[in-house]
């Protein structure tokens, strides 16, 4: 052998000279490795397929569920204005005081809170203006409450509409 000549392992010399039963017994133990990661493969997809749908369909149950709780709960209001209203008026201002109060410790219940806005710095976050007005109160001020807003936790789902000060004409 030269210098030049690339030296052969004895492994690469090994694989040269195997005979064609052995390959095909490896190719074969190959193919069925092949075969049984794809199959492992194809089941864990469908499972994470199955999953997906049963989470899809807990999470259309969980809701379904709460809209119903809370509609219940909304129910209980509904036959106290119902009372009111078949009720005389001497005693009608104070059972709507009764279902304002019910229906106040409903949301308080779930967390759902009224904005409060008046005599502070508008906030578009929070705050839709209605109206700009000229006012004693400075200028970007709430002067007026048109309709209250509400947050859920930390979480606007009502906008207050106000009246915001545009501050003293001269």
């Amino acid at each position: 052998m030269t210098e030049e000549q690339p030296r052969q392992t004895e492994a690469e010399n090994a694989t040269l000279t195997r005979e064609p039963e052995a390959c095909s017994s490896e190719v074969e133990e190959l193919q069925k490795a092949y075969d049984d990661l794809n199959d492992r493969f194809l089941r864990l997809a469908a499972d994470f397929d199955n999953y997906q749908r049963r989470m899809a369909r807990e999470l259309e149950t969980r809701t379904t569920f709460a809209i119903e709780s809370f509609a219940v709960e909304l129910l209980d209001v509904l036959d106290n204005f119902e009372r009111a209203t078949a009720a005389d008026d001497a005693s009608l201002r104070e059972g709507l005081e009764q279902i304002k109060k019910l229906f106040t410790a409903i949301l308080q219940r779930h967390e759902i809170t009224p904005i409060e806005c008046c005599n502070r710095p508008f906030d578009p976050r929070a705050h839709e203006a209605v109206a700009y007005v000229p006012a004693d109160a400075t200028e970007g001020t709430v002067i007026d409450e048109v309709i209250r807003g509400y947050c859920m936790k930390d979480k606007v789902i009502r906008c207050s509409k106000v009246v915001v000060s545009r501050g003293k004409e001269e």
